[in-house]
């Protein structure tokens, strides 16, 4: 099922996590977080974004961000992605 407020929430939340640089990101990755939010339809959501290296590490990174209303949701959660190239 594809939910627009979940999905407009990880959109959003990919560009912030993407706003830093290759250089930056990779002092810290693999690493990841989470943090309870309110989607813009007013629900109350969980936010999960990690950074992964994308085969060998010192190489591009993946940041990975899903949106979800609770533990007991994460299946049904929204998710986007996007790789952040070594330069």
């Amino acid at each position: 099922m594809h939910d627009p407020d979940l999905m407009a929430m990880a959109q959003d939340e990919l560009d912030r996590a993407c706003s830093l640089n290759w250089r930056d990101l990779a002092k810290t990755v693999p690493w990841g977080d989470e943090f309870d939010g309110i989607s813009p339809a007013g629900r109350n959501v969980t936010a999960s974004r990690n950074y992964i290296w994308v085969g060998d590490p010192d190489g591009d990174i993946l940041c990975e961000v899903r949106i979800y209303g609770g533990q007991t949701r994460y299946d049904h959660g929204a998710q986007a992605s996007r790789l952040i190239k070594k330069p």
